[in-house]
């Protein structure tokens, strides 16, 4: 089915500039005709850095929205609209160049039969600060029974990065969660057979589900939870994303926000050569298509990019596309640029 006649595409990029401008590895002869003839023509704006959790939810109009709520009743919860609810994702903790460097549960295996053991341990031996909940194997949450402002991180914001232990609310009762799992029997399990063991959780995204805010988009294509939680929320109709542009259907409206984060856990992962492959896919299957799309079809784009560089957004309209003399931008010069 073909696309409505004048359509806005929003499309969301976390981490779509590699954050290391000088690696060879991943700017190499990377090919990227989409993005380049995309960064020649269109506007950029450059905002202050924000996690992916912050910028999507921000896009859907619920800025400084608690995400622990709305991701849980993106997971199909509806636990989540009532309680002060914070994520509680399991991450292994680990000593790198003197400081305490994070991986979420995105860079080791956890099974579901080792999350539930481990949430039903801390159900009972904290069941004075609350109630634990497995929304899947990955993505833990927490229901307080007081509520506590603690505002941590974006898991996205610290995993694969180090962290600097700042002192918050509810430290001291992570310092008890870390003491407790590092005994607990799955772990030793998973030391024994040469896996991360999860030695601590991140707290971040507390809060009770907010006031819903007007639809943005005419419909959301994501297969993340907190999408999923935003679309529930506003009243969104919520689709899997589809695998390139030409698989965009004709229900998506005059207003489609498409979440593509595909790079995020490669640049967690310091994983260059994924993420230059990763990237490579999203240009051929979304920017390079635009080319022809522009104008026809596809009247305005938008490109909103979360990276460590800031926040950036790109803005083409039909008319760019007969900008003819912007020939192509290299991905590793918008790097460089964006560096110094």
């Amino acid at each position: 089915m073909p696309l409505p006649p004048s359509v806005h595409l929003t499309l969301l990029v976390p981490e779509l500039i590699w954050p290391e401008p000088a690696d060879e590895r991943a700017f190499g002869r990377l090919a990227a005709p989409g993005f380049g003839w995309l960064a020649a023509r269109a506007r950029c704006e450059r905002h202050p850095r924000r996690a992916f959790e912050t910028a999507l939810a921000a896009a859907c109009g619920l800025a400084g929205a608690p995400c622990a709520p709305l991701r849980l009743l993106g997971e199909g919860d509806e636990a989540a609209r009532a309680g002060f609810w914070l994520c509680a994702d399991p991450v292994h903790l680990r000593f790198h160049s003197d400081r305490i460097a994070l991986a979420d549960a995105g860079a080791f295996d956890l099974d579901d039969d080792e999350a539930g053991a481990l949430v039903a341990a801390l159900n009972a031996e904290f069941a004075d600060l609350g109630e634990f909940l497995v929304g899947d194997a990955r993505r833990w949450y927490l229901r307080l029974h007081v509520a506590v402002d603690h505002p941590a991180e974006p898991i996205s914001a610290v995993a694969g990065r180090r962290v600097d232990g700042q002192p918050l609310p509810l430290t001291r009762r992570l310092n008890e969660i870390q003491m407790f799992l590092h005994g607990h029997p799955v772990n030793e399990k998973r030391q024994a057979a040469g896996h991360p063991a999860v030695n601590s959780v991140w707290l971040w995204g507390g809060g009770t589900l907010p006031t819903a805010a007007a639809a943005p988009f005419s419909a959301i294509f994501a297969d993340h939870p907190l999408a999923a939680g935003l679309a529930s929320h506003a009243g969104m109709p919520l689709h899997r994303r589809p695998d390139n542009l030409a698989a965009l259907p004709g229900q998506a409206g005059e207003r489609p926000l498409v979440v593509l984060d595909e790079l995020l856990p490669r640049v967690a992962c310091d994983d260059g050569d994924g993420w230059r492959a990763a990237f490579a896919k999203f240009d051929a299957d979304w920017l390079a298509p635009l080319v022809n799309r522009l104008g026809k079809g596809v009247d305005r784009v938008s490109l909103l990019a979360p990276t460590v560089y800031g926040e950036l957004h790109y803005t083409l309209t039909g008319g760019d596309r007969w900008k003819f003399w912007k020939g192509s931008r290299p991905l590793a010069d918008t790097a460089r640029e964006l560096a110094a």
